[in-house]
């Protein structure tokens, strides 16, 4: 995990130097950035079983997502003040000049902030379970590594049927949340430009502060009601937020449904890695579980993408893309419905 968290807070550095004269070598940074996150992120996830119990596992689930929401509005918030107000931070130049340099600052700010935070994870996450030797064999015993867990999972009735559940239902949420903001500039009527900025802005950060109360409530929820029906009750309420997403037209319109979809976000994002934490069997290569989970949802990014976009380029609306993921959400109840009840576990069990 520390290789890769290095590598993405060093390559976010990188990014300072983006320039259209650097563009390869930029693109280059930007490449390494994402795998550095995306990685990292199969190594934090199977965490979870480590560090709590499965009754704990909801809530330590929420609160990770949840100081993660915290976090990421602190730092726009400063970035976003150093870019509209570059002056205060003592950046010169003409107001243009000004702003992007203060955009190539906030690339620098986020890796230091990256690599900064994460100490504190590597001080107080369990240490290795085992001694490991890197050989000339590391990838092919990776393979080997996985493809026993894939047997393993096959014999598993509840992460069985999960799996294509989550996929299908995490193809949409992903998909939606890349795309909200183009959505709000593209389809939505706002009085000039400068309104639109603005306006893009609030909801971003909208999204990102109810997240954190959705995590929280959601995994309130799944202690009370279970995990399946909750996640049965997330996806029902998305449908219903695309259907109004599709008649969205003002900007007071666009702001309510940004509060929603950061409410129902973060509760689905949390619960599924908690609900998914609670059904793998206990093991010391929780890494290889996760790899699953996470490759699953990667692959339901790029195809809810591709998705997304034959249907604006051939119906010429992006609305039309919005209401087609319903069918996702719909089949991903229909999927988390055929799940055995999850047992329930003791505080210490």
């Amino acid at each position: 995990m520390k290789i890769f968290v290095y590598m993405g807070s060093l390559s976010c550095v990188g990014l300072y130097w983006f320039e259209l004269d650097t563009i390869y070598l930029s693109l280059f940074f930007y490449f390494l950035a994402l795998i550095g996150f995306w990685s990292s992120l199969v190594f934090y996830n199977s965490y979870l079983p480590d560090i709590a119990y499965p009754k704990q596992q909801d809530r330590a689930s929420a609160r990770g997502f949840s100081y993660g929401y915290i976090g990421s509005v602190l730092l726009l918030l400063v970035n976003l003040a150093m870019v509209m107000k570059p002056d205060l931070f003592g950046i010169q130049g003409s107001a243009n000049e000004a702003s992007i340099t203060a955009m190539k600052y906030s690339f620098i700010s986020v890796g230091i902030w990256w690599a900064l935070f994460s100490q504190y994870s590597f001080y107080f996450l369990p240490k290795s379970n085992h001694e490991v030797k890197v050989t000339k064999d590391v990838f092919w015993n990776g393979y080997k590594e996985l493809r026993s867990v894939w047997n393993q999972l096959k014999q598993i009735t509840q992460l069985k049927r999960f799996l294509p559940a989550f996929f299908l239902y995490s193809m949409a949420l992903q998909t939606v949340m890349l795309v909200a903001a183009y959505f709000g500039e593209e389809e939505i009527s706002w009085a000039n430009s400068s309104e639109k900025t603005v306006g893009l802005i609030v909801s971003i950060l909208l999204i990102q502060i109810v997240a954190i109360f959705g995590a929280i409530l959601t995994a309130r929820a799944s202690e009370r009601f279970g995990n399946i029906p909750v996640l049965v009750a997330i996806n029902l309420i998305w449908v219903v937020l695309c259907v109004i997403a599709y008649y969205t037209r003002t900007p007071l319109q666009f702001y309510s449904v940004a509060g929603f979809v950061g409410l129902v976000m973060g509760g689905l994002q949390s619960l599924s890695r908690s609900t998914y934490s609670k059904m793998i069997p206990e093991t010391l290569d929780t890494t290889s579980f996760f790899s699953f989970y996470d490759v699953t949802e990667k692959i339901g990014i790029v195809i809810g993408m591709v998705c997304f976009g034959l249907i604006d380029h051939i119906s010429g609306s992006m609305r039309n893309g919005i209401l087609f993921f319903i069918l996702f959400f719909v089949f991903g109840v229909l999927m988390l419905l055929r799940i055995p009840k999850l047992k329930e576990a003791s505080p210490e069990s």
